[in-house]
């Protein structure tokens, strides 16, 4: 399992009502994660290998402690799941403090070529840079 883990620090705005990290800023935090990880590759949303991209077809967030202002994470991304079009991205957040997971979840992605706006199969060179062959159901 290939991971890349992004830093992520709590600022004023991620803070809603209830003094703690408001829910919708998890996504933010994953997609900022997301992001690096496919850099980190020499990827972007819209190009994981000629001109086939992705789309966040589902996300899925398990909150397991507060998140605070000024909270320092480390967020960790890895792909499981890849079959044929789509594949899941697993994210875990950890609080640099405590070293105490605070939020975790996954994004299901498809592969979409953006020139012909189609579904299209994930491309080798994006399974071999980021994924374990051993795992993949093509």
């Amino acid at each position: 399992m290939k991971k890349v883990t992004t830093h992520y620090k709590v600022s004023i705005v991620d803070i809603n009502y209830g003094g703690h990290m408001g829910n919708d800023k998890a996504l933010t935090i994953f997609n900022e994660a997301r992001i690096n990880f496919l850099e980190y590759f020499g990827y972007s949303e819209l190009s994981i290998g000629g001109d086939v991209g992705i789309i966040l077809s589902e996300a899925n967030i398990k909150f397991r402690k507060e998140v605070l202002h000024q909270d320092e994470l480390d967020v960790e991304v890895w792909i499981t799941n890849m079959e044929g079009v789509r594949f899941t991205l697993n994210y875990r957040a950890i609080r640099r403090s405590d070293n105490i997971e605070v939020f975790n979840g996954t994004t299901l992605l498809v592969s979409f070529n953006y020139k012909t706006r189609k579904i299209s199969p994930i491309p080798q060179e994006f399974l071999a840079a980021t994924f374990e062959e051993d795992n993949f159901k093509g």
